[in-house]
């Protein structure tokens, strides 16, 4: 399986981030929890240097708690801030406002010192396509958010929302894109939906979806439908096709059905808590 992407969205992104930057003193960047790194754009780092950083595990509750865990550790470790949350049902997101506050403790403290008291953060949000981005603003920013305006030094349109008098927005800088040199990311990203399915062969992603499953969490699959999952990934979808009564004409099956529901059922998290990749695929770098 093959994923090409669009590196013209992603240069104007970039430039945008570029711009903006200098403006903020924090750089809140959201992933998606059950891939931290897949759905990581690696251009993050090196625009963001020099700022606080604060790593956001959204959709927290699709993914496996443990893993999880590690995988705070392991951004922790790195020096970031990290936390996970759930913007799309409220979790974790009231106490936001003061892990901000605990990431940019140096800025606080070096403003501080300056003779710059109550200067609010001003942090920006990034993420990739599908991380659940706009929910988590709107989620933090609540009906309360009020527009500031333009400040000395914005560019015209920009726009900040103030959430409190500590903590200050910058409105949607710009969606950064992945880079598909790993041809892994690109199919973990297929899997929780950020490439879009119409583009997809949903009968070739459900097969490798279910080989991953028969190896990190085998018996799921075997106790949601009720089939032998110890065989191949395609007999393991014709199963579930016959299981769900997934037919065509003259009672032929329809994998392709099958494929779609198997997705389905992973993305919302009918299937458990699943993460796609874990801590040790990266501790040896």
């Amino acid at each position: 399986m093959n994923f090409q992407w669009y590196p013209g969205h992603m240069t104007k992104a970039k430039r945008m981030m570029q711009e903006n930057i200098k403006l903020i003193d924090l750089v809140i960047e959201l992933v998606d929890a059950r891939v931290p790194m897949s759905s990581r754009n690696p251009d993050i780092d090196e625009l963001g240097k020099n700022k606080a950083r604060l790593i956001l595990l959204n959709k927290a509750d699709l993914a496996d708690e443990k893993q999880t865990e590690e995988w705070i550790g392991y951004f922790r470790g790195k020096g970031y801030s990290a936390v996970k949350v759930n913007s799309r049902k409220g979790g974790g997101i009231k106490s936001i406002q003061g892990v901000i506050q605990e990431a940019c403790k140096e800025k606080t403290e070096r403003d501080r010192k300056r003779g710059i008291l109550n200067r609010p953060v001003r942090a920006m949000v990034v993420g990739i396509p599908n991380v659940g981005k706009s929910t988590f603003i709107n989620a933090l920013a609540g009906k309360a958010c009020a527009k500031t305006g333009n400040k000395p030094g914005v560019t015209k349109g920009k726009q900040w929302i103030r959430l409190n008098k500590n903590v200050e927005l910058l409105d949607t800088p710009g969606i950064l894109w992945p880079k598909f040199e790993d041809q892994q990311v690109g199919l973990r990203l297929a899997f929780i939906g950020s490439i879009k399915d119409e583009i997809m062969n949903l009968e070739e992603l459900a097969a490798e979806l279910i080989s991953f499953m028969q190896d990190a969490y085998p018996g799921v699959l075997a106790e949601k439908y009720t089939i032998n999952e110890k065989q191949n990934s395609y007999s393991v979808l014709e199963a579930i096709a016959e299981s769900r009564h997934c037919l065509v004409r003259g009672n032929e099956l329809d994998t392709a059905k099958a494929a779609g529901m198997l997705l389905d059922d992973f993305r919302n998290g009918r299937l458990g808590r699943i993460t796609l990749e874990f801590v040790k695929e990266y501790t040896n770098e």
